[in-house]
């Protein structure tokens, strides 16, 4: 069994799948690139303020510190996480910023480095996350240190909304991004539907092969597919041709025999005709399966059934004037995937035996309709008549080749054996079962086409 899928949309899951784990990432890719951005600002501010302090510091002599202030109102602000201080060298401070008021900077433990410089991240006493940078300068008569520290809430929260919007923005390029993907799937797979769509015509019989217009990627299997529609017909044209060599071939010697055996009344001769007949028999069955089904192998032959039904109802009418055939056919055409005389044989047949056995009533329907198995549209005959119908074991017996069931019936006992045979060859299905008429009611379901 064929598994089928979908190739576009093949194509827009894993593009999809590949878009959204781009997007996330560029989101984070982003995100960290502007934290990294807003620290290194961050730190550079506090070097900066920290250097400015030091520069004020020594210009005052260590007098005024009173007055020793940085040009950014945040350090005004209590609470803000904005802080400077400078110590002494007996760690008491001397001077603090106006934001430092009813507050001090938590102490540290992290010894400096080899620059007499230390930064830590700590939380202040109002629960806010800072950055402390703090420095050791040597003067000539004393040590400071001079610590400032920044707020780093307010980074993080820069970076959550920085983060909300680059999603925002993200999402939306990953929506037209997918838009434009299965656009674009759905566009470069349109060869394949038009191929599809011209196999399809031939199948149905409306083109002999495919033409057109196809990429590169695509024009192989088009010209591949009609090489083997071409080599299918003349595989066939061959075949037929050869059947009908051996027929001739084979009657011939044949009838020499039988000629040759008619002459004589011994016991030889008579082995020789009935052995003859036997083979003149079985030579002709298997070249009409032969032919028939070297018929149903050609792609694109289709036939109206709706007219040869019709045809056929008119022929019966003639032939059985005493019986009365009921006639329900589908207004609209109903076509047959085949040759239109392999379904003459077969319609033909049904009919004939229905009004054969029937009483004085027959029924014949032409219809379309899914079938119980793969729910295929079918082509479906239903032929019924009022006559002594079948048990279910003859039902089986009736198929078998020259079954009879009354030998004062005209016919040979092949019609239902033959129906059968081109119905197996059309893979459709034959059923027999008790009509409400009374009598046997035969449902035949057969490939149909596009009308």
């Amino acid at each position: 069994m064929v598994k089928r899928g979908s190739i576009a949309l093949n194509l827009f899951g894993f593009s999809l799948a590949w878009l959204i784990v781009a997007l996330v990432f560029t989101a984070f890719l982003l995100t960290n690139l502007y934290s990294r951005a807003l620290e290194v600002s961050l730190s550079d501010n506090l070097e900066f303020y920290l250097e400015t302090l030091a520069g004020n510091y020594i210009s005052s002599n260590g007098e005024n510190l009173l007055a020793l202030n940085v040009a950014d109102p945040r350090f005004l602000r209590p609470a803000s996480g904005w802080y400077w201080q400078i110590k002494n060298q007996n760690g008491e401070i001397v001077a603090f910023s106006s934001s430092l008021v009813a507050s001090v900077l938590p102490d540290v433990s992290q010894n400096f480095d080899e620059n007499n410089r230390r930064v830590v991240n700590l939380v202040d006493g109002f629960n806010t996350e800072i950055r402390l940078v703090e420095r050791k300068i040597s003067l000539e008569n004393s040590n400071i240190i001079i610590s400032v520290s920044g707020n780093l809430d307010e980074i993080y929260l820069l970076v959550d909304n920085f983060r909300g919007q680059t999603l925002i923005v993200l999402l939306a390029v990953g929506i037209m991004l997918a838009m434009m993907s299965a656009i674009m799937a759905r566009f470069a797979l349109r060869p394949i539907g038009r191929i599809s769509a011209a196999i399809e015509a031939i199948r149905e019989g409306d083109a002999s092969h495919i033409e057109g217009d196809y990429p590169k990627e695509i024009a192989p299997l088009a010209d591949e597919v009609n090489e083997l529609l071409s080599s299918n017909t003349q595989i066939i044209d061959r075949a037929k041709s050869q059947v009908g060599n051996l027929a001739h071939g084979l009657k011939t010697p044949l009838a020499v025999l039988r000629n040759e055996a008619e002459a004589s009344n011994n016991k030889l001769a008579k082995i020789v005709r009935l052995e003859s007949d036997k083979m003149s028999d079985m030579v002709s069955n298997y070249l009409n399966r032969a032919q028939m089904s070297a018929r149903s192998n050609i792609v694109g032959r289709k036939s109206n059934a709706l007219q040869a039904v019709e045809r056929l109802v008119r022929v019966m009418q003639k032939l059985h004037p005493e019986k009365n055939i009921i006639v329900e056919l589908q207004k609209n055409a109903v076509w047959f995937r085949g040759e239109e005389s392999d379904f003459e044989e077969m319609a033909g047949n049904l009919i004939d035996n229905a009004c054969k056995w029937a009483k004085g009533e027959v029924r014949v329907s032409l219809f379309i309709k899914k079938d119980d198995v793969g729910k295929k549209v079918m082509l479906n005959l239903q032929v019924e008549d009022d006559g002594l119908g079948l048990s279910d074991k003859v039902m089986k017996l009736v198929l078998r080749r020259g079954i009879r069931l009354d030998e004062k019936t005209p016919g040979s006992g092949l019609g239902l054996d033959i129906v059968k045979e081109l119905v197996d060859i059309y893979a459709g299905n034959l059923v027999l079962s008790c009509s409400e008429m009374g009598g046997l009611k035969v449902d035949l379901s057969l490939p149909t086409v596009k009308s």
